[in-house]
């Protein structure tokens, strides 16, 4: 039975981190990548269309073969609209507080503790940051592998292998937090069972989505290898980068120690050290993998708690808690402790101040982009900012704005949607003042809507396709 106290502190925590994501989106500030690129391949796969990405250039499936965005279509043919995704993620991460805290009282802590531990995941710095970075299909992982746990402890296989099986819908990488989950459970858990399906179908599962599915889907714009240069030091292919980490170990440890690093641990380990202990430190063996590979990367982005790249370790850090307080150990072992320490935690390091900081910096253009889009009314092609795209993303063409890639024929487009004053990411002021420079000189576009330095260019050749 739920506990009355957690079953309100989750809802409100969704409503609080769906009320905080979409009024980032209502503010403009969600972007192509990532919101852009899932919400169009939601909307291609809802309409019965193949869910190529024209961000990506490929099948969405060549991504990271998420599988899961198939049923999240099922959402959109009841209606059309990227709040879906929003909703999905602020349930996912909201609900994870409730395997916690069955976790918790399952560990044989009392009510009011386990109801602090659950009340500190949701005061998690990186589960309200991640909330306000577009959408990931990785939130959805997250309680379905502490369910994962809880159902393995109860000798529950079936339950087991289904929150598995989610999480590898989620992501193709997820797989080796499953195997590395499968050798936790194996070894110190005594669910040899459990253990043993985890490391199985993890292995079996990486093979496939990244042999198969990928490569089949992506082909080789969308090879797994793409990701290597956040790892150029090492190699530049797999094997490379395997033979250096075998015979020029140098390399590895001239990274991993390193204050970026070092920097990094702080952050995500400050708002949940005081309650570890030695003996509840075993669960972090399935932190391992997305750990490793974030120290290893170059890519700052790894290192810090307002991307997607650490949610995995999330659930592992509060079962070494769960498992300190079992035993009596760690240094904050009573409730009011448990929740003021989560609380400081969350208001230094929780992105909270960017709705009356960096949000508000285009609220000078707010109304005229609002204005602009609601004149894109068919699904032709569109040219626009990375701010804008997830705005008008439901449709087969999109792209965004890069000044370091600029488009070879701009009559490809039917709609060209800039803002001068704002241009976004990838974009410059200069840029888009040369293209609608250009735009006023080429007699197939007429200028539909100008206002506060946005314009809106339509393309008359043919009139618009619908």
């Amino acid at each position: 039975m739920i506990s009355g106290s957690v079953g309100w502190i989750v809802g409100v925590s969704a409503l609080i981190l769906f009320a905080s994501s979409s009024l980032r989106h209502i503010l403009f500030q969600s972007n192509a990548w990532d919101l852009g690129i899932f919400d169009q391949a939601v909307y291609l796969i809802s309409q019965g269309q193949k869910p190529i990405s024209s961000f990506l250039g490929f099948h969405i499936l060549g991504d990271h073969g998420a599988l899961v965005f198939y049923l999240l279509a099922v959402l959109y043919k009841i209606y059309l609209g990227v709040y879906w995704l929003f909703a999905v993620q602020a349930v996912a991460l909201a609900l994870g507080a409730l395997p916690i805290w069955h976790l918790a009282r399952q560990a044989g802590l009392k009510d009011n503790l386990a109801v602090a531990i659950a009340s500190a995941y949701l005061l998690y710095p990186l589960v309200f940051n991640i909330n306000l970075f577009d959408f990931h299909s990785d939130v959805i992982a997250i309680p379905a592998l502490l369910t994962a746990v809880l159902t393995a402890r109860k000798r529950q296989t079936w339950w087991f292998c289904a929150s598995i099986l989610l999480v590898f819908l989620c992501k193709e990488v997820l797989s080796l937090t499953v195997i590395a989950l499968g050798v936790w459970l194996f070894v110190f858990e005594k669910r040899q069972l459990h253990g043993a399906i985890a490391i199985v179908s993890g292995i079996a599962w990486f093979v496939i989505a990244t042999k198969g599915i990928i490569p089949y889907f992506g082909g080789a714009a969308a090879s797994v290898e793409r990701h290597l240069s956040r790892y150029s030091y090492l190699g530049h292919t797999f094997p490379e980068i395997f033979k250096n980490l075998l015979f020029h170990p140098d390399l590895m440890l001239g990274k991993v120690f390193s204050v970026d690093n070092l920097f990094y641990l702080v952050l995500l380990l400050a708002p949940v050290i005081l309650g570890f202990s030695l003996p509840g430190i075993t669960p972090l063996i399935g932190a391992i993998p997305t750990l490793a590979i974030n120290l290893l990367a170059d890519d700052p982005l790894q290192k810090d708690l307002t991307h997607q790249y650490s949610l995995p370790i999330i659930p592992f850090l509060f079962l070494v808690v769960i498992q300190s307080l079992a035993v009596g150990q760690g240094w904050l072992r009573h409730r009011r402790a448990i929740i003021l320490w989560a609380l400081v935690a969350f208001l230094a390091l929780a992105k909270f101040g960017y709705f009356w900081s960096r949000y508000l910096i285009p609220i000078d253009t707010w109304q005229a982009t609002r204005e602009a889009i609601a004149q894109v009314q068919t699904k032709g092609s569109v040219y626009t900012t990375a701010e804008i795209s997830p705005h008008l993303s439901q449709r087969k063409s999109i792209n965004l704005t890069n000044v370091h890639s600029p488009p070879v024929n701009l009559n490809t487009f039917d709609y060209i949607l800039l803002n001068v004053r704002h241009p976004g990411w990838l974009s410059s002021p200069e840029f888009a003042t040369s293209l609608v420079n250009q735009l006023k000189n080429q007699q197939n576009f007429k200028l539909s809507y100008q206002r506060d330095d946005v314009y809106l260019f339509v393309k008359q050749e043919s009139g618009v396709r619908i």
